[in-house]
């Protein structure tokens, strides 16, 4: 049996091959009664129309890039696949970018070809990046730091190291060290070591510098092992250790196990993502969730607006976050 085409419905519904084309495409022109007629003769004739086809019409591909700066982190391989469903269940497809370094993360937002749009975890992006080099395509942000320049969806990670730190706090924890990531002459900051000053300072304990202990790299279990390793060597006492991802959670926890001390018993241990692999430790991590199924939701519908038209000011969405309590603390 033949398929029907464009033309059938058109001469069905006694108008132009171009009418029914834009009332295929959602595009405006064609009053109520010729687009009720056209709709009809599209079920009469069970006409079903192409993808291809109706992407090259509109101009668009249909596909969405998703830039991630790598997969060993558990939390971007995790996020990664849950943009990509995501993505899928809106009927589009999608193709993931590993940008390893501040060049390939720049050039895989300013110069995206092929695709309609870009959902962005970035590591490097900065606003004085897109001076000169503006986004080639509709692009939004999930997490990291504020560019201003793209919508944004943003994890609790205030509200989330807030909670990490009360728990712990509850459980009569007192010398709570951080593990973080950077120069050891740089002090931390952003919104997750905001979360665990303030929960220190509601609870009237002071926060003691000699407690925070540098990894070289977040992403990295190593640099958790490493950071804790400094930690133990220092001689400074503490029962607990907030870890700024599950990432460094794990490492943290190998080099205390390497050291003959209990988690929870002697030191209680915590991470941020709530990532699968945390889950199967044992002791299993508690973390905290950052929803990222709703973060992969709300970035991909932003997505959508923007491609479709939505043309003002640049949008935060801010998600919450759980705390999940397992048995490392």
């Amino acid at each position: 049996m033949t398929r029907p085409t464009l033309d059938d419905v058109a001469r069905e519904a006694g108008c132009s091959a171009k009418t029914v084309s834009n009332v295929v495409l959602g595009r405006p022109g064609a009053s109520a009664a010729t687009r009720a007629r056209i709709e009809e003769a599209i079920a009469r004739l069970g006409y079903v129309a192409d993808p291809a086809g109706r992407q090259m019409a509109s101009g668009r591909t249909g596909r969405i890039a998703v830039v991630v700066p790598d997969l060993h982190q558990p939390y971007f391989a995790e996020t990664a696949e849950r943009l990509i469903l995501e993505i899928e269940r809106a009927g589009m497809s999608s193709t993931l970018v590993i940008a390893a370094d501040q060049d390939a993360e720049l050039r895989a937002v300013a110069a995206a070809q092929d695709v309609d749009g870009v959902i962005v975890c970035p590591h490097w992006l900065r606003d004085d990046l897109f001076d000169r080099t503006p986004p080639s395509r509709p692009t939004v942000q999930l997490g990291s730091r504020p560019t201003r320049v793209f919508d944004r969806v943003v994890m609790g990670e205030y509200e989330g190291f807030r909670q990490l730190t009360a728990h712990l706090l509850g459980q009569g924890r007192r010398r709570i060290a951080l593990i973080w990531t950077g120069a050891d002459d740089v002090p931390p900051g952003g919104a997750r070591y905001d979360g665990y000053r303030d929960a220190l300072a509601e609870a009237g304990v002071a926060l003691d510098p000699a407690l925070i202990a540098y990894g070289s790299d977040w992403d990295r279990r190593a640099s958790g092992f490493e950071a804790m390793i400094a930690l133990l060597t220092s001689g400074q006492r503490f029962d607990a250790v907030l870890c700024v991802n599950d990432a460094m959670a794990i490492g943290a926890m190998r080099a205390l196990r390497m050291r003959g001390v209990r988690v929870p018993g002697d030191v209680a241990v915590t991470g941020f993502d709530d990532t699968v692999e945390g889950a199967y430790l044992v002791p299993s991590l508690t973390s905290v969730s950052p929803r990222t199924d709703e973060m992969a939701a709300t970035a991909v519908h932003l997505l959508r607006e923007r491609i479709e038209g939505e043309t003002g000011a640049p949008r935060e969405v801010l998600v919450g976050a759980d705390l999940v309590v397992r048995d490392s603390s």
